[in-house]
């Protein structure tokens, strides 16, 4: 099922306690930009099916990642394009943003898309896994 624009948004204002849609809404891109950089194949373009229309190509069209990036850098990476962001408040925004995806993914997608990343990201996207 695809999830509509607005619920993803109000989960994620929610979720980040962002003041306004429009801090929600950067933060969705860029996180969705960084994450797809790092997903391939069925994955990818099926957590790209199950997410907003307006998030899609965000998600299907990065640049591929040259190499995966570990959470902690993914974290940095984050910071690095939210203006006046710090790697705590980039952590909370790829973690508002990350846990509205898996919502959308359910847990076989997300047993994937965790599969291609490396360790560490499950907390990321609020889904802890057993060691």
């Amino acid at each position: 099922m695809v999830m509509k624009w607005d619920d993803f948004l109000a989960a994620a204002q929610e979720r980040g306690e962002y003041a306004s849609r429009d801090e929600a809404e950067r933060a969705a891109r860029v996180v969705l930009a960084l994450l797809g950089a790092h997903l391939v194949g069925s994955e990818r373009a099926e957590l790209a099916a199950r997410l907003p229309d307006t998030l899609s190509p965000v998600l299907l069209n990065p640049l591929q990642a040259p190499e995966p990036l570990s959470p902690d850098r993914f974290v940095r990476a984050t910071a690095a394009w939210i203006e006046g962001a710090t790697e705590q408040t980039a952590r909370w925004d790829a973690s508002a943003v990350l846990s509205v995806v898996a919502d959308a993914a359910g847990d076989d997608l997300m047993r994937g898309i965790l599969l291609q990343l490396p360790p560490g990201y499950d907390l990321l996207f609020g889904r802890p896994q057993p060691l």
